[in-house]
């Protein structure tokens, strides 16, 4: 089986997942071709994984000073680029296209008749899971900005749907340090994130970001550009995380045991809906703005117990491998049997 695998390049949530996925393919076998889409071709980093990917402009939100510019991202989404990138794309060579949100391979797909599994995060908001923020926009962009033939969502909880637990991929925690926070906020400006941070100066700040700030930092700041080692690393051994309510990275938290607070993107549908679940399943504090407040009283909360979830990429290669490709209910079943949830969250369902 020839696989060809189109990953969002947009967030750093779709790639880690992919990451899982090629490893778990890569056992097993599989002829996989990865193209990414969504961001600039410079701006990719520690790839090895994916081999001689390849590397299309896609689509992907605008956002500017931590909020989605809606009318820059309807311009760029208009653009001729994206139906030409569709067009040129052959994919009948293929004989699946397994796709995480990402447009290009999606529709050529659809257009040339090859079957595509859909696996990402977002296939799971087309059920009725906690969402918020949204509207009928959203649910077209969720519903068709990457259509697939059979969609496979995943999600911290299953809701009672056919939905994947998260794939999820880190070190062992072999200590932890509770005055070490990892801040992960790519879409606010750096200097912001540092004039936020510096009157906390009892807790140690392992800032991860793609621009430095201009003015010079606190000694507990310590800033470092995007690396998927090193921040995999603090990540292991930190007390907790300040992030965006991006999918990917709470449920790394959620699976070391991290206490988690979000600030989601604002006017990012997924983002809202993200915060509307982890409120829900008591599984995270959340602020809407950089709150000082909120940061100081969550800096003294203790850390949960740790959720362990499943070896969903090995499960899910198998499953592709059966063809059974129309019944994932049984897959899901046999996943989240694996898996003790927090009793607070059996409570809430």
């Amino acid at each position: 089986m020839r696989i060809l695998y189109g990953v969002q390049g947009t967030g750093n949530g779709h790639i880690s997942r992919a990451r899982v996925m090629a490893k778990a393919l890569k056992q097993s076998g599989l002829k996989v071709d990865f193209l990414f889409s969504g961001r600039p071709a410079e701006q990719y980093f520690d790839m090895e994984d994916f081999g001689d990917y390849q590397q299309c402009k896609g689509l992907s939100f605008v956002t500017e000073r931590g909020r989605v510019n809606l009318l820059k991202t309807a311009q760029k989404s208009l653009s001729r680029s994206i139906f030409n990138e569709v067009s040129e794309l052959e994919v009948k060579g293929y004989d699946l296209v397994i796709n995480d949100f990402e447009p290009v391979t999606a529709w050529a797909a659809k257009q040339q008749g090859v079957k595509s599994i859909s696996i990402s995060h977002q296939a799971a908001l087309q059920y009725p899971v906690p969402k918020q923020g949204g509207n009928w926009i959203d649910e077209v962009i969720i519903n068709h900005f990457a259509p697939t033939d059979i969609t496979l969502g995943c999600h911290w909880h299953h809701f009672g749907f056919p939905i994947l637990p998260p794939f999820v991929e880190v070190p062992c925690s072999t200590a932890q340090y509770s005055q070490q926070i990892l801040v992960y906020l790519p879409f606010e400006s750096a200097d912001e994130i540092a004039r936020f941070l510096t009157p906390f100066s009892d807790y140690q700040f392992f800032v991860y970001h793609s621009v430095k700030p201009i003015k010079p930092l606190a000694e507990h700041i310590k800033w470092f550009g995007f690396s998927h080692e090193g921040f995999k690393q603090h990540l292991a051994q930190c007390g907790g995380v300040i992030g965006n309510a991006g999918f990917e990275l709470a449920s790394e938290a959620m699976s070391l045991g991290k206490k988690l607070l979000v600030k989601p993107l604002l006017g990012q549908f997924e983002q809202a809906s993200n915060v509307a679940a982890l409120e829900l399943l008591a599984a995270a504090d959340s602020m809407q703005v950089l709150d000082p407040v909120k940061v100081s009283r969550w800096l003294k909360a203790p850390s949960p117990k740790p959720i362990q979830y499943p070896k969903v990429g090995n499960a899910l290669v198998d499953w592709i491998k059966a063809g059974d490709w129309q019944q994932p209910q049984l897959l899901c079943d046999e996943l989240w049997s694996q898996v003790e949830l927090p009793d607070n969250w059996q409570k809430r369902q």
